[in-house]
């Protein structure tokens, strides 16, 4: 989608400022760190737990968001002399600076997640540590959870081994840079490598009926004073780049499965009528979709800049609904085990910094490779992981879609009765009056309710703005 921005003035940035901190009051977001957590993160941050192996000699660097300082992943791409690849995927260890059962666990188990709002973060450890002692921060030397994959050369992993080790990265990176580098043929070699790799990747992804929806997302961005929103399309270095996560995540799962004790990333199969629901919605939006072609490879094939595709990718989210975490111990294999868009066993262990259960599938995997009994702390705290993380998860969902609410209202409230462009982009299935509108001009993603005809889903319509009230931060539009 474009990427057009509806700038906000310094005055509409204080407003919206004001309506942000009452909806961090509404929705009891933590506020300051206690005192005594701050304390507690400055003796860490200032000694941390250091492991002995050095690997600082590897070249690691890190890709993210351009004003990303809270830095959790490096790698490192080579190839192997014997063919293939070898993969070095760094960690922030996180434990190096927590100590089970002190003020700073207790607040990261209240916490669960860091939260994300325009005018700042929530985070789950104090910014010394998330976004300094702790962070994958170039040129600073960190401890860190190393993970060595080794891929033969269709990218299949052969080995895995994750252990503690001293980590330096060189550069910090971001999406658009690593996208023009390759696009160039300007990159380093081991960036160059994210291409090669993140293809083969994306390959065997689909020959497993994975499947990556690439939605466009709608951000709000921060823009000279005041608060703007924007669409955007992932990059093919965004899939790259997740790919090496996704593997990391799967070998996560595979080492916890081998020794019987874990907590994965689960999502069940969509339920009866799911997909049929969605042919109806091909139908609809005159999308081809032959009986013979599964559903992930129709959703490889559609392109998200262009309207009708852009509908249908959205529809298809309804079948990622319903993710949780499945712990299992005993060597008893859960049920459900896979996850359903990744069709395959795959864990959350790569963001240790902003999400609580990282920190320990970290531990249970440095603990399956040394074949160790994991720490008791570990083991004691696996119980009420999925509770704690569906409850975090849970609010940081609702944080996300109140903001991009708020902001629309906010930049939309002195625009009531105009028309604009939009494309029906969702029509509910018991109330086919009601549905959902994309306007690429503003970038909103809003309601639409019809008086009487049934809303033509993928079709351009004109509609008329019929409410936009911060104090609901809730917009509604109408057929023109």
């Amino acid at each position: 989608m474009p990427r057009r921005h509806m700038h906000m003035t310094g005055a509409d940035g204080a407003a919206l400022r004001a309506a942000l901190r009452e909806l961090r009051t509404e929705l009891g977001v933590p506020g300051e760190f206690p005192a005594e957590v701050l304390a507690e993160a400055d003796r860490a941050a200032a000694d941390p737990r250091l492991p002995s192996y050095d690997a600082t000699d590897l070249p690691l660097f890190t890709i993210d968001p351009p004003d990303s300082v809270d830095l959790d992943q490096a790698m490192h791409l080579a190839k192997r002399s014997t063919g293939g690849y070898r993969v070095h995927y760094a960690i922030a260890d996180v434990t190096a600076f927590v100590t089970p059962g002190g003020a700073l666990d207790a607040e990261a188990h209240r916490r669960v997640t860091t939260l994300y709002f325009p005018d700042g973060r929530v985070p789950l450890h104090p910014t010394v540590l998330s976004e300094g002692a702790a962070s994958l921060l170039p040129d600073r030397t960190r401890p860190a959870l190393l993970w060595r994959l080794d891929l033969d050369s269709d990218g299949r992993v052969e080995t895995t081994e994750v252990r503690r080790a001293l980590v330096r990265s060189r550069a910090r990176l971001d999406y658009d840079g690593v996208q023009k580098a390759v696009d160039s043929g300007t990159a380093e070699p081991a960036l160059a490598l994210l291409k090669d790799i993140g293809t083969l990747r994306e390959a065997l992804e689909a020959e497993r009926g994975g499947i990556s929806l690439n939605v466009p997302e709608q951000e709000v961005v921060a823009q000279d004073g005041g608060y703007a929103l924007a669409y955007r399309a992932p990059l093919p270095a965004d899939g790259w780049n997740a790919q090496i996560s996704l593997m990391t995540g799967m070998a996560a799962a595979d080492l916890m499965l081998a020794t019987g004790t874990g907590v994965l990333r689960t999502l069940p199969a969509a339920p009866d009528g799911a997909v049929g629901r969605l042919r109806r919605a091909a139908k609809a939006l005159r999308i081809d979709w032959p009986h013979h072609v599964p559903y992930a490879r129709l959703v490889r094939s559609l392109d998200p800049h262009r309207p009708a595709h852009a509908a249908f990718l959205q529809e298809c989210t309804a079948l990622l609904r319903g993710a949780g975490y499945t712990v299992f111990t005993g060597g008893e294999v859960p049920d459900p085990a896979l996850h359903a868009a990744v069709a395959a066993p795959y864990a959350h262990c790569t963001a240790p910094l902003r999400r609580l259960v990282d920190r320990y599938t970290g531990e249970l995997c440095v603990a399956a490779v040394a074949g160790a009994e994991p720490p008791g702390w570990v083991l004691e705290a696996l119980a009420e992981l999925p509770r704690e993380m569906a409850d975090g998860t849970r609010l940081a969902n609702t944080v996300e879609r109140e903001c991009v609410d708020l902001v629309e209202a906010a930049l939309l409230k002195d625009r009531v009765g105009e028309t604009f462009e939009a494309t029906v982009i969702d029509v509910k299935e018991q109330d086919p009056l009601v549905g959902t509108v994309h306007l690429e001009d503003p970038a909103v993603v809003g309601r639409v309710e019809s008086p009487s005809a049934e809303l033509p889903l993928g079709d351009r319509i004109r509609v008329r703005l019929a409410q936009a009230d911060p104090g609901t931060s809730k917009i509604l539009f109408t057929p023109a």
